[in-house]
């Protein structure tokens, strides 16, 4: 009789090693994409996409929708969705312009974005956590409820912002060696979302929930707690995100945010970060948002109408999924 050993796992520390190439072939992907899309701007517009000044207004926007779609992939690592980002930035960019917020001057209407936003996703987090609702149903219920009371507080009328500490922050005077201080924090919120997900206790307990909530119930997890913590913390990106628009727009307007939950979904999903949970990665996050901002900018700058934008965008979209793809596979 022969006997057969059974086939030995992989070691622990090859599976990391294999996840971080195909993390590192998903961001060489995006970066070719990111690459591409510079030359075809420089091509087609030289004078105006190369100038400083435009690549600057690049940054600046993507880092308003940048620092959603930080919150968005810690919920979609999770396992859930969030489908009220975009109505929350709105709710909390009017809530924080009102009249009576603006007599509180800068550290009032920082404080109401940011606390609006925080029970926003206290709201959310409690019904799906507590509540036992589908992700996609309260949040679908937030986004409702969030432009409805949006749209209540400003009576369709945009509230123009009269405090100038606020609106100093979008002047050139305030660039920090030719870096506007929305990107400073944009780039603050990446960096410490990223040691957050990968250098923290916080961030592997999301990862395995998403990857198996039964397990990390079993191996002594508070699921509902984390999840808790999640909707949370998307709120407190949305919060924050409402106040540099605040200060990029010089305005709040219940239209603000609008589809900015799909633009942070796809960002993250083209970023590499698994719909179905158990996986996500904050620097693709950040390349998609990236992606997207470019795209939108060389249509802007062609002068192309708002239809051919959008078929363009969703195909730029599948090919770069299909990249990734294709190099993942053939990279591992």
């Amino acid at each position: 009789m022969t006997l057969t050993t059974p086939a030995k796992a992989p070691p622990r520390e090859g599976r990391w090693r294999t996840l971080g190439l195909r993390a590192d072939v998903r961001n060489l992907s995006l970066l070719g994409v990111l690459a591409v899309l510079i030359v075809v701007g420089g091509l087609t517009r030289p004078a105006e996409f190369l100038a400083t000044s435009n690549l600057q207004l690049v940054l600046t926007q993507a880092s308003v929708i940048g620092v959603v779609t930080v919150g968005m992939t810690f919920v979609i690592t999770s396992g859930g969705i969030d489908l009220s980002v975009g109505a929350i930035v709105a709710l909390a960019s009017v809530w924080a312009t009102t009249l009576a917020t603006q007599e509180f001057g800068f550290a009032g209407i920082l404080f109401t974005a940011v606390a609006v936003g925080l029970g926003c996703g206290l709201v959310n987090g409690v019904l799906v956590a507590y509540g036992g609702m589908v992700p996609f149903i309260a949040t679908l219920a937030m986004l409702a409820s969030a432009r409805g009371l949006a749209l209540q507080i400003t009576d369709g009328k945009t509230q123009i912002v009269t405090v100038p500490s606020v609106l100093d922050l979008g002047l050139p005077d305030a660039y920090v060696l030719g870096i506007p201080p929305l990107v400073l924090v944009f780039a603050a919120v990446t960096v410490a979302g990223w040691l957050l997900l990968n250098r923290t206790t916080f961030g592997r307990r999301t990862i395995a929930v998403g990857g198996n909530p039964e397990a990390a119930r079993l191996a002594g997890i508070d699921v509902r707690r984390q999840r808790l913590f999640l909707y949370l913390l998307s709120g407190l990106c949305c919060g924050i995100a409402a106040f540099l628009l605040i200060v990029l727009a010089g305005s709040g307007q219940n239209t603000n945010g609008n589809l900015y939950e799909l633009d942070a979904i796809a960002a993250a999903i083209i970023g590499g970060t698994l719909l179905s949970g158990g996986r996500g990665t904050i620097v693709g996050s950040v390349l998609g948002v990236l992606v997207f901002t470019t795209i939108t900018n060389i249509f802007a700058l062609n002068n192309l109408q708002s239809d051919v934008q959008q078929i363009a965008k969703g195909a730029i979209i599948v090919a770069a999924v299909l990249l990734q793809r294709r190099t993942v596979r053939h990279g591992t």
